[in-house]
């Protein structure tokens, strides 16, 4: 018998929208609400009991897109609760990241069992699609209700919100995740003593059921099942990203999709009459922070927030990673699930499916907010089969934080209480960083690499590497010599060179004759 206070999940919604003509879009306010509306059917919830909200931040929080002239918000739950007539205590709104959704489900569900939350709501999602089609379109909703909302009430934030990575990793466009996966993916390819062919075949092998699974989804964004050849072939439909990606191995953000969960204890559902088939437990749970700035990480191909996020998830819930029978693996870019399989102790040949929803780059990314998704689509796949166990993780900035949740109809049973998350960011804070260079000068080598494809613009060559001290760079291959085409024409992984800076304060590298 679970103790009263234990954290349970209740109500899940979902929803996307697919309208073109950008003039008759609903808000994303009106999508979250949509889904908020949804969770509280599912739970056949009195909405009056929801004391706390809490939000996910949109892509228009990110600095990139503050300079859009809709879709903001400051309070993004305190907006949906009042647009639902339900004005509650607390309203908390998370830092921005892939890892957010998780992070914050922790966060309630610790406040759950201590008594400090009753009922809360998390919603979230991301209307950027019809954002970016009302621009194209000319069609302004500035001024339009919903479509910005700056709300006085509660607001606590959680989690940590700051520049994702360098000044000088910045100067050289790694601040865009289409740039900074691929050289991670590189670097792994590199470690495994893998060519590019035989990679980019077990990639494409890797997606290809992610796939499969997004067709069957009626929530995605790309319901279409690929062939792995057809996900890793370089053509006109699926051009090059960020080498050795091309289109369909990156994570899709153009998109309209909606999501809201609720959580309540044990003793307060038996209270409102939820019905026990709705219950879903949290097993075990944590989040960590990889070293911040990737440039600082002695090994570009490894996480260890991953690997003691899981064993301590793991240990919480007294699980093995044998016996989960539903994953779904955090999946912007492929390296972010072979990462989280070999430090997580899944076999990347694992026969299991590694997504309940069909992956961020086919079900859509939905900004910070997926993980939220895959909670949801997993929390439905469980009531469906009793007794059965589910693994979600998120991911936020350069594989750099990191949430994991354990879910399962079966009572937890016991006293719920998670690590503070303090104790393993101890950890992995105490650890040695690598030191950096801002201006490179002088001979160096290659680490790893990618070459950035960005429509209209001649392609880049992006590079981190060592100098011969041992500090890291990172820096733009030359532009003389047909370099740039020698990146992706031959393994350039150990290529050395001479660094120099040049008038625009960029590192240029130039390769040894």
């Amino acid at each position: 018998m679970p103790n009263d206070n234990t954290p349970i999940l209740i109500g899940t919604g979902l929803t996307v929208q697919k309208e073109k003509d950008a003039a008759k879009a609903k808000s994303p306010l009106a999508l979250l609400a949509e889904a908020a509306q949804a969770a509280i059917a599912d739970a056949a919830l009195d909405k009056t009991q929801i004391d706390t909200v809490a939000g996910i931040r949109f892509v228009t929080d990110s600095p990139e897109g503050r300079n859009l002239p809709f879709g903001k918000y400051n309070n993004i739950g305190l907006s949906v609760a009042r647009h639902l007539d339900i004005e509650p205590t607390q309203a908390l709104i998370a830092a921005t990241g892939g890892n957010s959704p998780q992070m914050m489900i922790n966060e309630l569900a610790e406040r759950i069992a201590n008594g400090d939350v009753g009922t809360a709501m998390l919603v979230g999602g991301e209307g950027l699609g019809s954002i970016m089609a009302a621009l194209g379109q000319g069609v302004d909703h500035s001024q339009n209700a919903g479509w910005n909302d700056d709300v006085d009430g509660p607001r606590e934030e959680i989690g940590v919100e700051k520049d994702g990575c360098s000044p000088v990793e910045r100067r050289h466009m790694l601040y865009y995740p289409v740039n900074y996966y691929p050289i991670f993916e590189n670097a792994l390819r590199h470690h495994l003593g893998r060519d590019m062919p035989t990679h980019m075949q077990k990639l494409g092998e890797l997606m290809q059921p992610f796939t499969e699974v997004a067709a069957q989804n009626p929530y995605s964004w790309f319901p279409v099942a690929r062939s792995a050849e057809e996900i890793a072939t370089v053509n006109d439909s699926n051009r090059l990203v960020g080498y050795p990606y091309p289109k369909y191995m990156n994570s899709v953000i153009r998109i309209d999709q909606a999501s809201a969960v609720i959580l309540t204890s044990v003793g307060k559902a038996r209270q409102m009459g939820i019905d026990e088939s709705k219950w879903v437990y949290l097993h075990g749970c944590a989040e960590a922070n990889d070293i911040w700035n990737p440039i600082e990480r002695p090994e570009l191909h490894r996480s260890h927030a991953m690997k003691g996020m899981a064993e301590l998830a793991l240990e919480m819930a007294g699980w093995q990673v044998a016996d989960i029978d539903y994953f779904d693996l955090y999946s912007c870019f492929p390296v972010a699930v072979e990462v989280a399989c070999r430090e997580m102790g899944i076999a990347e040949d694992d026969p299991r499916p590694f997504t309940v929803t069909g992956g961020l780059p086919y079900f859509g990314g939905a900004g910070n907010a997926y993980t939220l998704m895959s909670v949801a689509l997993m929390a439905q796949k469980l009531r469906a089969n009793p007794g059965s166990k589910g693994f979600c993780n998120g991911n936020g900035w350069f594989l750099t934080k990191h949430s994991l949740g354990l879910y399962s109809t079966a009572p937890f049973e016991g006293d719920w209480q998670r690590q503070a998350p303090s104790v393993l960011q101890g950890k992995i804070d105490a650890m040695e960083t690598l030191p950096y260079v801002d201006e490179a000068n002088g001979a160096g080598t290659i680490e790893s690499y990618t070459v950035a494809h960005v429509a209209g613009k001649d392609a880049d060559g992006i590079i981190i590497g060592r100098m011969e001290s041992g500090e890291r760079f990172c820096a733009h291959m030359t532009r003389e010599g047909g370099q740039i085409d020698r990146l992706m024409a031959e393994d350039c992984v150990g290529l050395t060179g001479t660094l120099a800076v040049n008038q625009n304060q960029l590192n240029i590298f130039t390769p040894d004759n």
